[in-house]
């Protein structure tokens, strides 16, 4: 696999772009069938590829390829995905829609179980140090964070095929109306209904995907409400899910979500630039878990998860010279479980963070800002916190207006472990929870280097993280239990470059990142991380967007990565993965869109979690008709 690094790494070196914190909307064009279409050469995108091979995109979707996270996938991403940001782990990761982190009280492994057509939502910003600090709730390392599209008159119907078995089917359509009376205003209706399913890219990873999903959107001048609900049923197989143990196991999910969003500009200061959005959400989750599926009654589990939250965030600029920055949320949540053995079945959560922001305009098109602030997190259940954070930020802008920046940045964070660390059997069982575990706390130290020119941009970052009480999940040779929860002390050193380079035709992403940690458990009986120490040491992506004439596009993105040793994984430390679509928009038809799609072409079987297979190789062609 160490073949790719000479192809990569001089692309690297000779080229270079953005790794703002988020990747920005995608923005769409009109090409002369009057059809909507991705645009390709767009700022902020951290990865080639939009759309996902094996099934319809979900929140997870074309993660792998983001240099900021690590996807730890069992079957596929969309299936079970662990979403770990700068070498944290799936319990580190948090999933905001709007002002609302959308919380599994049960475990990490169900944080993406968001039922929302990604038409609806903007691209993924991944939030991490102050920003994750303020905006972050109950995840202490990073989080994904979308907003609510505005409706546009649009729609699609799509159909798709491929090798294992696999199909799709999928339908999308919206429409915004303005009101005669004040033009000002639109009412807008959209909806979707997606399927998938197939019989796996190896034996016994089968899927069964389906997803429905609504809104009502009323928007003004200054304002954008949303009425949001979504369910989604998720039927999937993989040997070794989550145990080590050779069985074949299986998951079966049902997720529905209320949302209630709202968000305002206001303020005549700086051009509207005051802004705040409250959202609100109920969603219940269920999981069937079954051991073998061969016999099931061998071990199950059912489990139902209720979670009700209010949020809401914003930033008030009382001048041109001075904002706050500011966010609160409040969930309450309860389970209700056939594995779960002591009465820690429910719980309340608050967070409030403030970060009052004050900047120092300077000579020669340079500013400081600085902001400094702090966050207080609690629990009916678990002892409070206060968290401090703040950071310098040095921007330039040049005559040619090109940008450089320079920012330093402190940021604590805090946050519990969930139901399945500390309500079950604390001396037995599959999993084994730890009823002494306390609140975690992480403490960033940060430095980063932006430069955005006309052509590259180039985004860096090093920075050093404490762990204090991180629930990790681990193993012992001499153990019954498949795996058991246990806190541990971590610094972890990482490094991060992303660069991009653009041209007539197309673009070119490239990045590297390094990570390295030390580890304390306290104890000599764990063996064997799950998660902690599941991190790769150097990794490498390449994405390409190439538009050779007006009716074809291609799309790749590569992976090349050297995990930490783990003695549970079977195979090799290094991996290779690749994502290749081919677009066709014949010009005689309008409308239509043909889509060759490969994942993991290369047959690569690199085990993302330790003891639990790789996935094989995926082919598909999708047929798409877009109004």
């Amino acid at each position: 696999m160490i073949r790719v690094v000479p192809i990569i790494l001089p692309v690297l070196l000779s080229s270079v772009s953005t790794f703002s914190l988020a990747a920005n909307d995608v923005n769409e064009v009109k090409n002369e069938d009057n059809r909507d279409l991705e645009k390709i050469i767009v700022e902020g995108e951290v990865t080639a590829n939009t759309q996902t091979v094996g099934t319809f995109n979900s929140p997870v979707s074309n993660l792998e390829y983001d240099p900021r996270v690590d996807l730890q996938s069992r079957n596929m991403a969309e299936a079970q995905a662990d979403v770990t940001i700068r070498g944290g782990i799936f319990e580190n990761t948090g999933f905001r829609v709007g002002s609302a982190t959308l919380l599994d009280p049960q475990t990490g492994h169900y944080f993406a179980e968001i039922p929302i057509a990604q038409e609806m939502l903007t691209g993924a910003n991944i939030l991490t140090g102050v920003d994750n600090a303020l905006f972050g709730f109950n995840s202490s390392v990073g989080t994904v964070s979308r907003s609510w599209k505005p409706i546009k008159t649009m729609g699609s119907v799509s159909i798709g095929t491929g090798n294992n078995g696999f199909n799709l089917q999928r339908i999308h359509s919206s429409f915004s109306i303005p009101f005669d009376d004040h033009s000002d205003w639109n009412i807008g209706f959209e909806g979707e209904h997606s399927l998938s399913e197939s019989e796996g890219t190896i034996e016994n990873g089968d899927h069964d995907f389906r997803r429905t999903s609504a809104r009502i959107q009323l928007t003004g001048p200054a304002s954008q409400t949303d009425l949001f609900f979504g369910y989604q049923e998720k039927f999937f197989g993989w040997p070794n899910l989550y145990t080590p143990f050779n069985v074949n196991e299986t998951e079966d999910l049902r997720t529905r979500l209320l949302v209630l969003n709202h968000k305002q500009s206001y303020g005549a200061l700086v051009n509207n630039d005051s802004t705040f959005e409250v959202s609100a959400y109920y969603r219940r989750h269920n999981d069937h878990y079954v051991y073998s599926r061969e016999n099931p009654s061998l071990f199950e589990a059912f489990h139902e998860t209720d979670v009700k939250s209010v949020a809401i965030s914003g930033r008030h600029v009382q001048t041109e010279l001075f904002a706050l920055n500011y966010s609160a949320q409040f969930i309450e949540d309860s389970i209700q479980s056939t594995s779960l053995e002591n009465n820690f079945t429910s719980r309340s959560y608050y967070k409030l963070s403030v970060l009052p922001e004050y900047q120092l305009v300077l000579t020669g098109g340079q500013d400081l800002t600085f902001r400094l602030g702090g966050a207080f997190d609690d629990t009916n259940r678990d002892n409070s916190d206060v968290s401090l954070m703040g950071d310098i930020t040095w921007n330039k802008v040049n005559s040619d207006n090109s940008l450089q920046s320079v920012y330093v940045s402190y940021a604590q964070a805090s946050q519990v472990a969930g139901y399945t660390a500390i309500g079950g059997s604390d001396s037995g069982g599959l999993f084994r929870s730890n009823y002494n575990l306390e609140r975690e706390t992480t403490q960033n130290f940060e430095v980063g280097l932006a430069l955005d020119k006309h052509a590259w941009s180039l985004d860096s970052a090093i920075f050093y993280r404490l762990d204090d009480g991180l629930t990790d999940w681990t193993y012992n040779l001499d153990s019954t239990s498949a795996r058991a929860a246990n806190p541990v002390d971590i610094e972890t050193l990482g490094l991060e470059l992303l660069v991009t380079k653009h041209f007539d035709n197309a673009k070119i992403i490239t990045s590297y990142t390094f990570l390295d940690k030390s580890e304390d458990y306290g104890s000599t009986e764990i063996d064997a991380s799950f998660y902690a120490l599941n991190y790769p040491d150097h990794r490498l992506t390449l994405g390409a967007v190439w538009s050779p004439t007006d009716i074809v596009e291609v799309r790749v993105d590569n992976e090349w990565r050297k995990h930490e040793e783990n003695i549970l994984r079977n195979g090799d430390n290094q991996a290779f993965f690749a994502h290749l679509t081919l677009n066709i928009a014949p010009s005689q038809f309008k409308g239509l869109n043909i889509t060759l799609a490969a994942d993991n072409p290369w047959g690569e079987s690199f085990e993302e979690v330790p003891g639990t297979p790789g996935r094989g190789e995926q082919y598909s062609i999708a047929v798409s008709y877009h109004w």
